[in-house]
């Protein structure tokens, strides 16, 4: 039988990241859009398991495509969940260390690059994500967007940090003001949660030199 995925337990309650995301907004958001996520993720592998069974080549082939989506709804979301964190427990407090060095050696200043960030990932077309993510085939950041539930690591990057700019990730609060939200979300950032990350893909901590 085909493994079952469970919705990812959230590191903080529902309405914990206000004002910026509301208890209405994560209540919409994990508990509908996530849980069904999950729930397609889960029956699109007991669908392909059975047809795999059958060696129904045909009907696997139809299911990739639904698959993929799902999963990378699922991966996604539970990225972005960890990379936020209420005020009173650090959110928003900016990255120190081997992070905070390796975003001023690519980006110049703290500043710079959330400028870059929220440039690219406003000018999103349609549903997709921003993201900060680590590639280690050079050794350095990068600020990239992927559309829909496009997962980062078929592009060969790192995930660290993303924002979900899809419409249900905002839209009871800040309507068609994707630019507001992608703002204010940076008050909420588990700077923590993502320097943690930047060590795992890079343990040594050493940043690649910017030449040229």
């Amino acid at each position: 039988m085909a493994k079952k995925f469970e919705l990812p337990e959230l590191p903080f309650s529902l309405g914990d990241l206000e004002p910026v995301i509301t208890k209405e907004m994560m209540d919409y958001h994990y508990n509908k859009h996530h849980v069904t996520y999950t729930q397609n993720l889960n029956n699109l592998l007991q669908q392909y398991e059975d047809a795999q069974k059958n060696y129904d080549l045909e009907k696997m082939f139809a299911i990739q495509p639904g698959l993929a989506f799902n999963a990378g709804g699922y991966i996604n979301h539970s990225i972005f969940w960890t990379n936020l964190a209420p005020k009173s427990k650090g959110g928003g407090t900016p990255p120190e260390g081997p992070l905070a060095n390796a975003i001023n050696t690519e980006f110049g200043s703290f500043a710079n690059f959330t400028e870059k960030m929220n440039a690219k990932t406003i000018a999103i077309q349609g549903s997709g994500w921003g993201w900060l993510a680590f590639n280690k085939e050079t050794g350095r950041l990068e600020v990239t967007t992927s559309v829909n539930q496009e997962l980062l690591t078929t592009k060969g990057l790192t995930p660290l940090l993303c924002f979900d700019v899809w419409e249900h990730a905002y839209y009871l609060k800040y309507k068609n003001a994707r630019a507001d939200f992608v703002k204010a979300i940076w008050d909420i950032v588990n700077w923590s949660n993502i320097s943690e990350r930047y060590l795992v893909a890079n343990p040594a901590g050493k940043y690649a030199v910017i030449r040229g």
